[in-house]
């Protein structure tokens, strides 16, 4: 994509998974990148992700609640990628005040900074799936009513809100990106705050037995991570995507059963049934995927790899560098 080089790019969350691969494929494209990642522990931040583009791009370490240092860091930039926020919905009940303060507060203190500094940047969300809720049909289109079942997805909500507000409102050009279960290299592995795909690849490695809640068939859409950079980037470079809302999807679809399989085809591990603890029942969505035909239609964007070929990626990506991921190795 061309129209990325020698263009200025910020990406908030910079340091944690998907950041990281997108600032790699940024530099790659010519791109000049600054990554923001304020490092707290707990939310992703790994210095190991960027370890090989460390001196082909600027590291600001704050925390996008600044507000002096979000009117420094949009000025003059031409885009803004936005992955930063707070994404356990456990944590999100257990915290919300946490959860509203960096998915909401956050977020109108950048958008304010965008507005005042650099109105005319462009802007990509990192939305979530999550904010469906439990779905009253399937496939989940952009139109299916928001209806989020914990703090999390209420906070993403008013996040997307603010941005498509700020687009419609200010003209600061937005678009938002509900994405879902993206897994990959540079995962979290530490805890399960970042969804279960970490925590599962992570003991397949180790040869832990993993726990499956329910009876597994709970039926699920899975991003690798280079598919949802590419939708990233797509949504970035249109014109036709500003003031969008678009869902992330697959067109195959698995259960938690079936993706335990496949890693059992790829690690030695035992694994088995449990009851939902009910911190977890309460807030599960039951079956989830998405309909994410209007991307296609109007970005082109359509997932390549499969889930087989990811996962060998990503086990492959974990057998080498895996204690750069652990809780005894710190970010």
């Amino acid at each position: 994509m061309e129209i990325f080089k020698n263009k200025r790019v910020l990406i908030t969350g910079g340091v944690g998974f998907i950041g990281s691969h997108l600032a790699r494929k940024l530099v790659e494209l010519g791109a000049k990148v600054t990554i923001v990642d304020s490092m707290i522990p707990r939310y992703g931040g790994n210095l190991f992700n960027i370890r090989d583009i460390r001196d082909q791009l600027k590291v600001n370490f704050s925390d996008i609640r600044d507000a002096s240092a979000n009117a420094h860091l949009v000025r003059d930039q031409d885009y803004l990628f936005n992955l930063a926020g707070q994404v356990s919905h456990i944590d999100s009940m257990t915290d919300p005040l946490t959860d509203l303060d960096i998915n909401c507060r956050a977020q109108l203190i950048l958008l304010e900074a965008c507005r005042k500094y650099n109105p005319t940047i462009r802007l990509v969300y990192a939305g979530t799936r999550q904010v469906y809720g439990r779905p009253d049909s399937l496939p989940v289109t952009e139109s299916h009513l928001v209806q989020p079942v914990d703090v999390n997805g209420i906070n993403k909500v008013a996040g997307e809100y603010y941005h498509i507000l700020y687009n419609n409102v200010y003209h600061i050009p937005s678009t938002v990106l509900r994405m879902t279960n993206v897994y990959g290299p540079c995962q979290l592995l530490k805890h399960d705050g970042q969804g279960f795909t970490g925590i599962f690849i992570r003991d397949a490695i180790l040869g832990k037995p993993i726990s499956i809640f329910g009876d597994g068939s709970q039926l699920r859409d899975f991003n690798f991570v280079s598919d949802v950079v590419d939708a990233l980037l797509l949504s970035a470079a249109q014109d036709v995507a500003i003031g969008k809302v678009y869902n992330l999807g697959h067109s195959t679809h698995y259960s938690l059963k079936s993706f335990v399989d496949i890693l059992s085809s790829l690690c030695e591990f035992e694994f088995n049934m449990v009851p939902f603890p009910e911190e977890k029942k309460r807030i599960d969505i039951g079956d989830y995927y998405s309909d994410y035909s209007l991307i296609k239609s109007e970005l082109g964007w359509d997932p390549k790899v499969s889930l087989d070929d990811g996962l060998a990626e990503t086990i492959r990506y974990y057998k080498e560098y895996i204690q750069h991921y652990l809780e005894e190795y710190p970010a």
